[in-house]
């Protein structure tokens, strides 16, 4: 730990005291067998590799030090080491929780119409019981928060109360309930729309769900067989700037589905403080939102997913390719700009898995040109950030003790992270069988 911190300390030539544990690490067992698992007791871990989420490349051969539920210190282990013996997890890859910036909880992310026909009219426990076990999904990857987009019936609200209620650790949900859309336009299936004679701005200063972020649907969505397509914007201009203000006055941040230049372009002159896939956008928004710091969450791995559920060589399956391939190329084009990326899914759009669809996410950043200190940061800081989290989503002295253990070196995140090993939250290990009311086994 720090030096002079009095618990533990580094030697100056002791070399590392090394614990081997007798068990291989799994999910919520990584602890030494009957060691005490008190928050405030001291930890020390021995990582292979260290990713903080600062953005920095990783880290070789670290201790990093736990006491009273945050993290203490973290150094090299060739500095030498007094005290606790650490853990020794020289075959994993440490790094922050991850951050889904984008889920709907209420869909399977199946390409089965029958269940997703139900999926849109079903009972309220039907669903509970399985938006549940997609939140076990996200712990078992070492994702600890989503936000939600919406859907029609506000359940993953409706969820995050009774998760609330439930009190289990280590898991956080922000929910929009029901997104805002123009009727007669996309959008009825995340949402509603405001009544008749009512300007947007009226609607979202009326509305008085406890939600956490405003969602609001301003165009359509891509063509598969009409490359390049644009929408109209679904809203005025002066109307969605007074929804954003309206929704800001009772402290609520705004997401925007936007796609093509002038649906984003109005999202981004009205002040919202995030654009939901942002397709075809061009870069002079690119620019605008990195001047104004507005947050972009790509969801390019939904055109990946897309593009597994449909026929190899159909023109459905071409426009998929060309539509992820330009988001590619705008990632890239994002990157140099300086706009600030975090990473977002949309699990539960056709082919996106919940959970799983994080490593095609960072894979596609990576294809894009971010390095891995960047794509990390992406999915845990810059996530933490927008979803307004009381934790950073860096790995300092001083921080939360949260963080996951993959196995293998940092080269492999994208496959590893199939296969988390450890979930800390404040210095404990979260157990695999954390449940939630109505939680399933299976789903």
């Amino acid at each position: 730990m720090r030096r002079g911190g009095g618990r533990l300390s580094r030697g100056p030539s002791r070399g590392l005291r090394r614990h081997h544990p007798s068990r291989s690490p799994g999910l919520g067992l990584v602890e030494r067998p009957g060691s005490d698992t008190r928050p405030d007791r001291p930890a020390a871990f021995h990582c292979g590799w260290l990713l903080d989420g600062s953005g920095a490349g990783a880290r070789r051969d670290v201790v990093l030090t736990v006491a009273g539920g945050r993290i203490d210190d973290i150094f090299p282990a060739a500095e030498g080491y007094q005290g606790l013996a650490p853990l020794d997890w020289r075959a994993f890859t440490v790094l922050p929780p991850l951050v889904d910036a984008h889920v709907h909880l209420f869909l399977s992310g199946r390409n089965d119409p029958v269940l997703r026909r139900r999926q849109l009219d079903p009972g309220p426990e039907y669903v509970f019981r399985h938006m549940a076990d997609r939140i076990r999904r996200y712990l078992r990857r070492g994702i600890l928060a989503v936000r939600d987009g919406g859907d029609h019936g506000a359940l993953a609200l409706a969820l995050r109360d009774r998760y609330r209620q439930g009190r289990p650790d280590g898991f956080v949900l922000r929910a929009a309930g029901r997104a805002w859309h123009r009727a007669g336009r996309y959008g009825g299936v995340f949402g509603r729309s405001p009544a008749e004679n009512q300007r947007l701005a009226e609607a979202v200063a009326a509305d008085g769900r406890g939600i956490d972020q405003v969602k609001i649907i301003n165009s359509g969505i891509n063509s598969l067989t009409d490359f390049g397509r644009q929408t109209r914007p679904q809203f005025d201009p002066d109307d969605l700037k007074a929804a954003v203000a309206a929704a800001h006055r009772r402290g609520l941040p705004v997401m925007v589905h936007a796609n093509g230049v002038q649906p984003v372009a109005d999202a981004l002159a009205a002040g919202c403080d995030s654009i939901e896939h942002g397709f075809f956008m061009g870069e002079t928004n690119m620019a605008r939102m990195a001047a104004r710091e507005t947050i972009w969450v790509p969801t390019a791995g939904t055109m990946a997913g897309c593009l597994g559920t449909l026929a190899p060589g159909s023109p459905e399956a071409d426009g998929a390719r060309r539509l992820l391939d330009h988001q590619v190329a705008q990632l890239a084009r994002a990157r140099a700009l300086g706009v600030t990326v975090a990473a977002g899914t949309d699990a539960g759009s056709p082919g996106v898995r919940h959970g799983r669809a994080m490593a095609t996410e960072l894979g596609l950043m990576t294809a894009a040109g971010y390095c891995l200190g960047e794509t990390v940061r992406c999915a845990a800081a810059h996530g933490a950030r927008l979803l307004g989290l009381d934790r950073p989503g860096v790995l300092r002295p001083g921080a939360p003790a949260d963080f996951i253990a993959v196995t293998g070196p940092p080269e492999a995140l994208w496959k590893s992270l199939e296969q988390v090993r450890a979930v800390y939250r404040n210095g404990l290990p979260l157990s695999s069988s954390l449940a939630l009311p109505g939680m399933t086994a299976g789903g």
